[in-house]
């Protein structure tokens, strides 16, 4: 059986259709759901779900090794960034070596890095004008979406579309790909 851990900060939907989409799987599992937010709504998606949760504070995942310990001792193979905003420590990136995935609301190496999340990467890709967007699923390294990329989904902008509009054509674009793209890297290592 091979684990998986989400780290998520917010709403949690990608956190659950993840965890959705693996529950008839015999072979892989969703076994812990990570927030650095205690108010955060996706502990609530996992609550239903039945997935044990754990939160924590800066000061935990970046000076000390309690995130990292409670990974190895939970035995989790791979860890999946969905909507995690943290910069992810050496000390993580080094106890996982390519396995850690996230996911970013655009193509990189376009509308990447520090601040780029979210909205404010929607509103940057309308205002550029834009004829096409997607998702990149990437490793995660020591920097803000640089890591090598596993897979790359596009859909096109139309010239009326709004930041809204892109939002929701990349959420689509998330909840088709991100789970098989997951197992699909889950299989190679």
């Amino acid at each position: 059986m091979k684990k998986i851990a989400i780290f998520a900060s917010g709403s949690g939907s990608n956190a659950e259709n993840i965890a959705h989409y693996f529950n008839s799987n015999s072979e892989v599992e969703v076994s812990l759901i990570l927030s650095n937010k205690k108010n955060a709504f996706v502990l609530e998606r996992a609550k239903k779900l039945n997935i044990p949760t754990r939160t924590f504070t800066r000061a935990d995942f970046y000076e000390t090794n309690s995130i990292v310990d409670f990974l190895q001792n939970s035995k989790i193979d791979l860890i999946v960034l969905a909507g995690f905003l943290w910069l992810v420590p050496d000390s993580l990136i080094e106890a996982y070596p390519n396995t850690i995935i996230n996911i970013h609301p655009a193509l990189l190496p376009n509308y990447g890095g520090k601040g780029m999340y979210g909205m404010h990467v929607h509103e940057a890709v309308i205002a550029n004008k834009e004829k096409e967007s997607g998702i990149t699923i990437h490793l995660v390294n020591e920097k803000y979406d640089e890591g090598e990329i596993i897979q790359q989904a596009k859909c096109l902008i139309n010239a009326e579309d709004t930041a809204e509009d892109l939002a929701n054509k990349i959420h689509e674009l998330e909840y088709e790909h991100f789970p098989r793209a997951v197992e699909n890297y889950l299989n190679k290592i």
